[in-house]
């Protein structure tokens, strides 16, 4: 039987858009010879519609658009394949959340039978039992027969719960278990997984294993494109009864996979790159461009100082949405070396973005006579120090937000993770803007980017730029490693924080110097009231700032 995955890029809320982007999917699914059609998860309203589910006629809405979408696909195909396409579900029994998440069998006109997922995750960015009633899990509830096959059917989580693969697993139950016990004679899972680093590696494995340890072939269909903070990757793909790979959609694009689900032929794969900084390219540029549009911007405008964040966000920018629609503004001070000025025009040359440049010296020196009394009265004998450097980075983000509120592009921040954890960064200043970019990347993996950029696109990354010591230039001859340990050293010690969840104690017995692994663990507390107010970014990491971070403001810091 050929399976037709309909890997779409849904936009969440857009429940008639949504199934227009399935039903043109499904009819070159047919056309490509499909006897059995499925979607991602949540398909008609996008992944994640958190929130709007609190609206009880949105979920009508779009479980009346499946009704609709079933009706109008038989009337043009009538004698074509099966649809199982994801949609909430409202839950008539009176009972529990007022939701299921649904996977809704479709044939000859109507919805044949509703499928609820049973496992909810909360962990990370995910907070499904906020919204949905989960599914029964007894053998048989998810399984339906169609044309002479008995199908599995199962929805993203489903899928992540094997106790043979998973040393520790999250939820007592196990719906391909129960599926297999029904007797299933394949899988079928609709899935919105998230893209991170590392992940798809994982991902195939993983589902190689199930295969291989039921004997049963699957289907795997994934969303793909940005949604806020979330990227999709897609990657649908099919797997033979012994666990081999037989066929996979594209990665970071729509797709229509037609492949045999019960043969043993492998397809040609498409050409997927999985390094870090190839993969981390690749979803930058899907978020960013996807964030943009979804958002109603055509047009982008950053910051260009000359150093690697900057220049790696234009690159980024350049890249999703065509240089003819990015402006970078050059914003030198009395401290800006003249490198700095030429290497930010050779990047914008290179790169064929437009630029703007305004100094900010006289701004500085009206904010220096403005205060100078009060500072004299209210701070006697304090001399220049951090203030003034605030006050730079509050020009330029003044300067920048006037910019983005006259000519209604998006004004994008350049800071990185490492500088986001420390509180490297200054709110109000180089914080302003609507969407960070590369705020999920620690300071090491920007410089591993950069070179990426530049082995695909031909060194459009001046070398300058890369090989200069990072400096923020607000004081003269200033260079981040007087504030910070070398990023080596402080992106190790983050990531054995954040991703690793270890205590500072745990930290410096791995051989980091206590005195430094507890001033950077301070730091990262002390920030805390900053990433609350700072723009959304993609989330790259296993463990990223954004919703997936949820530590308190006022608490004492960790042991």
């Amino acid at each position: 039987m050929r399976i037709g995955l309909l890997q779409i890029n849904p936009m969440v809320g857009d429940i008639a858009g949504n199934a227009a982007r399935v039903e043109a999917a499904y009819d070159r699914a047919v056309a490509a010879g499909a006897e059995l059609c499925l979607t991602p998860e949540l398909a008609l309203t996008g992944y994640p519609p958190r929130d709007m589910l609190l609206y009880a006629g949105f979920a009508v809405a779009a479980r009346a658009e499946a009704d609709a979408l079933a009706l109008r696909v038989f009337k043009r195909h009538s004698s074509g394949p099966a649809l199982v396409v994801g949609c909430p579900e409202p839950n008539t029994s009176g009972q529990g959340k007022n939701l299921f998440n649904a996977a809704l069998w479709c044939q000859d006109g109507l919805v044949r039978k509703s499928v609820r997922k049973a496992l909810l995750p909360t962990y990370d960015v995910f907070d499904e039992a906020r919204y949905f009633e989960p599914g029964r899990t007894e053998p048989g509830s998810g399984v339906v027969d169609y044309r002479g096959r008995r199908f599995g059917v199962t929805i993203c989580e489903d899928l992540w719960n094997d106790k043979d693969y998973w040393p520790h697993r999250l939820y007592p139950v196990d719906p391909v278990e129960a599926a297999a016990a029904a007797g299933a004679d394949a899988l079928l899972n609709l899935s919105a997984s998230p893209f991170s680093l590392r992940k798809q590696a994982l991902r195939q494995d993983m589902l190689a294993a199930i295969c291989k340890k039921r004997g049963l072939p699957l289907a795997y269909c994934n969303q793909v494109g940005g949604n806020d903070e979330l990227v999709f990757d897609g990657r649908g793909a099919v797997f033979g009864a012994n666990g081999a790979l037989l066929a996979r959609a594209e990665g970071f694009a729509e797709d229509v996979l037609v492949a045999e689900l019960f043969g043993d032929e492998p397809q040609a794969l498409p050409a997927d790159d999985l390094s870090a900084p190839a993969e981390t390219f690749r979803a930058l540029v899907l978020g960013t461009r996807d964030y943009l549009a979804k958002c109603g911007f055509k047009k982008a405008l950053l910051g260009l100082s000359g150093g690697i964040d900057s220049a790696v966000v234009a690159a980024v920018a350049a890249e999703a949405i065509g240089p003819e629609n990015v402006c970078c503004v050059l914003m030198p001070s009395p401290w800006s070396s003249r490198g700095s000025v030429d290497d930010s025009l050779k990047l914008a040359r290179n790169l064929g973005v437009k630029t703007r440049t305004i100094s900010i010296g006289p701004l500085m020196r009206g904010f220096e006579d403005a205060l100078a009394d009060s500072f004299a009265e209210l701070a006697p004998g304090r001399g220049p120090d951090i203030t003034e450097e605030n006050i730079q980075s509050r020009i330029r983000g003044n300067l920048l937000m006037a910019l983005s509120n006259k000519t209604g592009a998006l004004l994008l921040t350049t800071g990185n993770k490492s500088e986001l954890a420390v509180g490297y960064c200054t709110i109000y200043g180089d914080m302003s803007g609507g969407f960070a970019v590369i705020s999920d990347l620690p300071k090491t993996q920007v410089y591993a980017l950069a070179r990426h950029i530049n082995l695909l696109r031909g060194g459009v990354i001046p070398q300058a730029i890369i090989d200069k010591a990072p400096s923020a230039e607000l004081r003269p001859d200033q260079k981040d490693e007087d504030s910070l340990p070398p990023y080596e050293v402080l992106d190790a010690i983050l990531a054995l924080h954040m991703e690793k969840q270890q205590t500072a104690a745990e930290i410096a017995a791995q051989g980091f110097d206590p005195a430094v692994v507890a001033r950077v663990c301070r730091l990262v507390k002390g920030a805390e009231f900053k990433r609350r107010q700072a723009a959304p970014g993609i989330k790259v990491a296993w463990r990223s700032f954004g919703s997936g971070w949820r530590m308190p403001l006022a608490a004492a810091p960790l042991p």
